[in-house]
């Protein structure tokens, strides 16, 4: 097994075991990358986004049942349609500037050290969040208003910034503006199928030049890895943050990004 394999397959356990979770997928595989010297081509940054997909379908997998439910009373029932409308409205505004600032995205903001610095200040953001003593208006993520859609979807527009982390950005968003804990995560998964997915095509289409030949050996393997962590990780993810918060997520953002930092400053 080559030595670009073996990355593959650890970044894909890397990818699936924190889409879901507030630690920032894209961080993680940015600082992998750099501690593994994937990240010396521009093909590194592109994979990292290329095998989200893997854990995005491990998602629609689990929910297939209910998204062709939503697909069949879209037609039918009012409540289907404007959930529907709602996570499009979500969606909307990571989709606009994701396309203005692309470039500035990706040349200056997948920086180490800023991943690292996202990492600590967004653990001690988890760590608030999980201390404030919320009243929960809403328990069902199908439930909000579509003005708390839209304040989610700008919220999310902050994990453009690696290491802030997407989930978690739609996490402390949503449970600021009502919800409790697990609808807040379960908004999250839903909030991830368009943003990944609309992601994964915007830069197969930028990188297509990238991932030919090869490299398509090495995506395949990392998206499959990412398949089967990912999955999992959605299996057990509500029933953990519902029972025990996110404290075990805030302290280990704080631990990874200061040690990087660490790391970073010894000019590792």
């Amino acid at each position: 097994m080559s030595l670009d394999v073996i990355k593959a397959v650890f970044l894909g356990i890397v990818e699936g075991l924190t889409e879901f979770i507030p630690v920032s997928s894209t961080g993680h595989l940015l600082l992998v990358g750099h501690f593994l010297g994937f990240d010396d081509e521009d093909f590194g940054k592109a994979f990292d986004v290329l095998i989200q997909l893997g854990a995005i379908l491990a998602l629609l997998s689990i929910y297939f049942g209910r998204l062709w439910k939503l697909f069949l009373g879209m037609f039918t029932d009012p409540e289907a349609r404007r959930f529907v409308i709602g996570v499009l409205v979500a969606f909307l505004p990571a989709m606009v500037l994701g396309a203005l600032a692309y470039g500035f995205i990706k040349s200056v903001l997948f920086n180490v050290w800023i991943v690292c610095l996202m990492l600590v200040i967004g653990g001690f953001v988890l760590l608030w969040i999980d201390r404030l003593d919320l009243k929960p208006r809403y328990r069902d993520a199908t439930k909000f208003t579509l003005p708390m859609y839209l304040g989610i979807g700008c919220v999310q527009c902050l994990s453009m910034i690696p290491g802030v982390s997407r989930s978690g950005a739609s996490i402390v968003a949503a449970m600021l503006f009502g919800a409790d804990r697990r609808a807040a995560t379960e908004f999250s998964f839903w909030l991830a199928m368009p943003t990944m997915v609309g992601a994964f095509v915007f830069e197969a289409f930028k990188s297509r030049r990238e991932i030919a030949g090869g490299n398509v050996l090495i995506i395949a393997v990392g998206f499959a890895v990412s398949f089967v962590c990912g999955w999992i990780v959605v299996k057990v993810l509500l029933d953990y943050v519902s029972r025990h918060g996110f404290v075990l997520f805030a302290y280990w953002r704080i631990v990874v990004g200061g040690l990087g930092l660490v790391a970073l400053l010894a000019g590792l």
